[in-house]
């Protein structure tokens, strides 16, 4: 495996017969974003991207969840100049990502919220466990679902349904994440990971040439829609973070953790 990839601090990778698997890897926190997951997100796929071992990936966190999106406790204390960071390391992940030509799978485990949730779905084919669920709560915290969530909730169910659930943050329980599409497969928590890997294997087995230029073309879709979306939701999701209501309910989420805790 590239030694590169032993750099990073909140990301774990195993390698096995050019299927990389990818972990977020901050467990206590229920893989929560903060500072440094963020920023090893925005430098993680061009490396990938670059890797003549790894033919397939698997996207999946580490312990009882995917991710749970950002990190309520980083918001809080964030600067006028990491806020700017934050922003242009948003995009780059995004970007980034569409642009790994090797097959992308996502092991949806726990729950997937926010960036969270992002991230999977901009996988090529999503697995999810049926005891899991999956949200864009942006909404509830004071801001616009910005990081792409705009860009592919459409693309995956329908305008309607996108604006229905990311104007709410509703969850969905694996079952109806299928029910509409969002998802390809659930499968029993205890074989996720055994199919999401047996579904990598398979396509790491495949046409290098055919499966990689199938992926290019379908994702000239996913390319139009995030040109068309994500700066301007990535902008106006930014003016967000100095309005009262967010700044009230970061100040709400974290008395409830400390309550909880």
């Amino acid at each position: 495996m590239n030694d590169a990839y032993q750099r990073f601090e909140t990301l774990r990778f195993d390698l096995d017969d050019k299927v990389l698997t990818v972990r977020f890897n901050r467990p206590q926190a229920l893989n929560a974003v903060n500072a440094t997951l963020h920023r090893e997100l925005s430098q993680v796929f061009p490396l990938i991207a670059a890797d003549p071992g790894v033919e397939a990936v698997v996207l999946t966190g580490e312990g009882r969840a995917f991710s749970a999106g950002g990190d309520i406790e980083w918001f809080r204390d964030i600067t006028p100049a990491q806020l700017d960071a934050l922003f242009v390391e948003a995009r780059k992940i995004i970007v980034d990502m569409i642009e790994v030509p090797q097959p992308i799978i996502a092991a949806v485990n726990g729950v997937a919220a926010g960036l969270g949730a992002t991230l999977a779905l901009f996988c090529d084919v999503i697995y999810m466990a049926d005891d899991a669920k999956i949200a864009d709560p942006h909404v509830r915290i004071g801001v616009t679902a910005g990081d792409g969530g705009a860009a592919i909730w459409p693309l995956l169910t329908s305008l309607s349904r996108a604006k229905e659930l990311l104007m709410t943050g509703d969850a969905l329980t694996a079952g109806e994440a299928d029910r509409i599409g969002l998802v390809n497969h659930v499968v029993p928590a205890g074989e996720l990971l055994s199919h999401a890997q047996a579904m990598a294997h398979r396509l790491a087995k495949g046409s290098r040439m055919a499966i990689r230029s199938t992926k290019a073309s379908l994702n000239k879709h996913l390319r139009d829609s995030v040109n068309l979306v994500l700066d301007t939701s990535l902008a106006l999701e930014k003016e967000c973070f100095s309005d009262a209501f967010h700044k009230q309910a970061i100040e709400a989420f974290a008395a409830k953790s400390r309550t909880r805790g």
